[in-house]
């Protein structure tokens, strides 16, 4: 069993409230996070941001497990998340995340891509926990 861990700390409330995030590996140290940073333009982070990336990098590893185990051992893997955040029920809610995959792998047979592909989507933890509709879309160079 691993447990990973990050923090947040939030001083002031609201609009004018300011945050930061740390996580445990120390590869987020104090980085900001607000309102301006979560819904406006004002660099920094925020927690869509980070589910995102989670998902990406998940996603990723988890078909270049799928991959190795298929037998293959070269090529690359770039995937993009969307993270889609709307007001919903009164509040807001994360709807929906979009992955977009472009792989390289020399001489795989396209059906088999996509059964695999298909496989890390449904499979990867952080889309098991993702109460949100997920989407991929791939293409294979």
């Amino acid at each position: 069993m691993t447990t990973r861990t990050a923090t947040a700390r939030y001083s002031g409330f609201g609009k004018e409230g300011k945050g930061a995030i740390t996580t445990q590996s120390g590869v987020l140290t104090d980085q900001f996070y607000g309102f301006n940073t979560r819904f406006e333009d004002e660099p920094g982070t925020n927690p869509e941001e980070l589910i995102a990336a989670a998902h990406a990098g998940c996603f990723t590893m988890a078909l270049s497990f799928g991959l190795a185990r298929a037998g293959y051992s070269e090529g690359t893997l770039e995937t993009k998340a969307a993270i889609k955040l709307e007001q919903k029920d009164g509040g807001f809610a994360i709807t929906r995340s979009d992955l977009t995959l472009t792989a390289s792998i020399p001489s795989i047979d396209p059906a088999e891509f996509e059964k695999l592909a298909k496989d890390a989507e449904a499979n990867c933890p952080v889309s098991k926990v993702l109460n949100a509709e997920i989407t991929l879309t791939h293409t294979l160079v």
